[in-house]
């Protein structure tokens, strides 16, 4: 790996902010990386966390064995969409976490792989995250591709540092994006491009006081890209909408995080759109009923597109709209001036 314009002085700063998040490496999974030997600057080892690095600094990281897994396997039903010796995809459900985490130590996707692929499961990501390539929320539905070998997962991994993956999501929010509007037009990173799609450039860090949520800044934290396009707009004037938001960078909550800052939080999203509703005036009241009630944000991971690390075909993937987002919708259309665009 190469290090980024202006890191931070300390190595173990500069990894934790420059490391693709598809690797799946967490602060204290680096920290130990470090003191092991693991990180090296040709035939130097960086062992001390506290050396010093700069722009330019090829950086590599090697990984010993496995730890012990200490997720155990669960003979949990999963939704394959495609599977092969390298890799597998699967359907997520909302409501699903993928890897084992405090407070979540079981019923993960980490947890179903383990019972469904035994030990064929990529090492890097640790041993509670065995072959897990990138994330997706837990009230999240939809596609997400695990490694089922070390080769497969730098590959995959390669892919969504370039920003070649192609990943799209069914977001559905308040609101409705448009060109035209003059509070969007003074909004800080946020543009139009051809098509009126919504463009969205911001950088992305940890909330200061609340570590569970993701926030816009200005200086620092990691660079994000989200794109949009209005696909249907529901009930007068435009008081919601579904978009088709495609990624350019994978960051924690991005989709969620950059539509709340322009001021379109998904519907149901409590963490970043609060206890937002809809009128009954505008939208009717059984989509009015429907999305107050509606309990995750509306958001699913509808397709997803790579080239496989092994044989370099390139494989693209759909994955249907679940019920309760289908029904959600089927709501919003009854109600008033539904509108496809």
């Amino acid at each position: 790996m190469v290090i980024g314009p202006n890191p931070p002085a300390r190595l173990d700063k500069a990894l934790a902010r420059d490391v693709p998040e598809a690797a799946g490496l967490s602060r204290s999974r680096l920290a130990k990386l470090i003191v092991a030997g693991g990180v090296t600057q040709g035939a130097r080892v960086l062992s001390d966390p506290r050396a010093r690095v700069a722009e330019g600094d090829v950086l590599e990281l090697s990984f010993a064995a496995p730890e012990d897994v200490a997720a155990q396997p669960e003979a949990i039903a999963l939704d394959i969409v495609h599977e092969d010796d390298a890799l597998i995809v699967v359907n997520k459900p909302a409501g699903m976490v993928v890897h084992p985490a405090p407070g979540s130590p079981r019923g993960t996707l980490v947890n179903a792989l383990l019972a469904h692929c035994g030990e064929s499961l990529s090492g890097i990501g640790g041993e509670k995250r065995p072959g897990i390539v990138h994330r997706i929320d837990k009230d999240t539905s939809g596609l997400i591709v695990a490694a089922k070998t070390d080769k497969a997962h730098a590959g995959l991994a390669a892919q969504f540092e370039k920003h070649t993956v192609s990943r799209h999501y069914v977001a559905i929010v308040h609101g409705v994006p448009d060109a035209a509007d003059p509070r969007l037009c003074g909004l800080r990173g946020v543009a139009f491009e051809s098509g009126n799609v919504l463009k969205i450039t911001t950088q992305l860090a940890r909330h200061r006081t609340d570590r569970q949520r993701q926030a816009v800044v200005w200086s620092g934290g990691r660079h994000a890209v989200t794109r949009a396009r209005v696909e249907e707009v529901f009930g007068k004037p435009g008081a919601a909408a579904r978009l088709d938001c495609w990624l350019e960078t994978g960051r924690t909550h991005q989709i969620r995080v950059h539509m709340a800052y322009a001021g379109f939080a998904l519907i149901g999203d409590q963490t970043y759109g609060g206890r937002r509703t809809l009128s009954q005036k505008l939208v009717g009241s059984k989509a009015a009923r429907a999305v107050a009630e509606f309990p995750r944000q509306a958001l699913h991971a509808a397709t997803l597109g790579f080239v496989h690390p092994g044989t370099g075909e390139r494989l693209d993937f759909n994955a249907p709209i679940p019920l309760d987002m289908a029904a959600l919708l089927a709501a919003l259309r009854d109600g008033k001036s539904a509108t496809m665009v």
